[in-house]
């Protein structure tokens, strides 16, 4: 079986996106591909000037952006992009509550997408949450993927959106079922969906919970067994790009028949499992 670069390639990936909370992000040029996107992970993990020059010299590179945070606002503070290099694109997302403050999480995302995008024609738009504002902001549509983008986009495609679709997925270049499951069950867990889907628990008021609201939720990693893993199972591979890399070659090639334009995986199994 292909591993590493290799298995990459075979795979059909064109693009990664690293997280700089979780990897050195110099090492992108050493990946099989020509786009790089660095994830935002809230300002204290944003990599410093000399690091981003360093890819955008190695790589195409694009920097996600919320709009709403302090830095990257273009109605307000955005003094963070004089760290970006010229080269560098932008992917404007509302951005993740997780990463922002109570008063960036309360500012409007329409205004700030639009005057972003005037600011940088060339932007990717994150869809997540805010898909009628992105679709109307124009621009490289970036979307996550779910059981229904192949749907989506050929239905995109059908009203005459003529501009580029994006979709980014992790990644899991094995068929073991533990290790997708330990690499993206967490992640599939949260998506609302899934969350519904999966068995309920007892709580403590003495009702029952599914999801993320349950009081005590079964683990959702390896450790899954029974109806739980079922779901995760079937999840991962509506969510995620799991497989054999010749298994999300298929995947990849239903997305690009559909009229995706660029598929980025992000190595949910961290950096090595895509270069060793």
């Amino acid at each position: 079986m292909l591993t590493g670069r290799e298995a990459v390639v075979s795979a059909g990936l064109d693009a990664v996106a690293l997280k700089p909370a979780e990897c050195d992000v110099t090492r992108a040029g050493e990946l099989p591909v020509d786009r790089v996107t660095i994830d935002y992970e809230g300002r204290e993990h944003l990599p410093d000037a000399d690091a981003l020059d360093r890819v955008a010299d190695e790589t195409t590179l694009y920097v996600t952006t919320p709009v709403r945070a302090d830095g990257f606002d273009p109605l307000g503070d955005d003094s963070l992009l004089n760290r970006l290099p010229d080269g560098a694109r932008r992917v404007l997302v509302a951005g993740h509550g997780a990463y922002l403050t109570d008063e960036e999480s309360s500012r409007a995302v329409a205004p700030r997408i639009g005057a972003a995008r005037r600011d940088a024609p060339d932007a990717w738009v994150g869809t997540e949450g805010v898909e009628r504002v992105a679709l109307a902001a124009g621009g490289t549509q970036f979307e996550l993927l779910s059981r229904s983008t192949v749907r989506d986009v050929r239905a995109l495609r059908a009203a005459g959106f003529e501009g580029e679709v994006a979709v980014y997925a992790p990644t899991v270049l094995t068929d073991d079922e533990d290790a997708v499951l330990d690499a993206v069950g967490a992640y599939v867990s949260r998506r609302r969906p899934v969350a519904r889907a999966l068995p309920g628990e007892p709580r403590s008021d003495g009702g029952t919970g599914n999801g993320a609201d349950a009081g005590g939720t079964p683990p959702t990693d390896s450790a899954a067994t029974g109806r739980t893993r079922e779901v995760l199972s079937a999840a991962a591979r509506d969510f995620a790009l799991v497989g054999s890399p010749e298994t999300v070659r298929e995947r990849v090639d239903d997305l690009r028949e559909a009229g995706v334009d660029h598929v980025v995986g992000y190595p949910a199994r961290g950096i090595d499992e895509f270069l060793s």
